[in-house]
This record gives structure tokens, sequence and C-alpha cells, in this order.
């Protein structure tokens, strides 16, 4: 069950995540849901490298909308290199 809530809730943060950074972002279910997975990760061991978190503690459904917007900022930047 871990593994399928962890794909809904990567899911939702993805979605929040597109609707918040501005700019037209079209991605599938899959992209949109992989941003959320790793926009958490990001959260997580950004939060745990500052000292916000404990080893072991996952980041917050903010932080993880945050990391996930943060990537989106990467990837838009990265994209318009290539």
């Amino acid at each position: 069950m871990g593994i399928i809530w962890t794909i809904i809730i990567g899911f939702i943060v993805g979605l929040i995540a597109r609707a918040l950074k501005p700019g037209n972002d079209s991605a599938g279910f899959i992209v949109t849901t992989l941003i959320g997975i790793v926009g958490s990760l990001i959260a997580t061991y950004l939060g745990q490298a500052m000292g916000w978190y404990a080893a072991g503690q996952p980041a917050g459904f903010i932080a993880s909308v945050v990391g996930a917007i943060i990537l989106l900022f990467i990837w838009g930047m990265v994209k318009k290199r290539g």
C-alpha cells in the first residue's frame, strides 16, 4: 500500500505544483506523478541538510509542493538550453 499512496500523493503534489508555477507545463499522468515524487525527495533531502527534518523523517505536503516547483523551474531552465 505504501507505493500506491506514494503515487497518489505524488500525483496530487505534481498537479498543485504545475498549477502554482506560471507558464505552460503540459505533461501527462506519469510525468506529473514523477514531478511530485521527486519534488518530495528534493524537499526531504534539502530539509534534512538544513536540519529541519530528522534522518528518516519525510517532508511535509507543503514542502513537497515547494520541492516540485523547484524541480519545474530547473526543468524549464534545462529545457530552454536544449
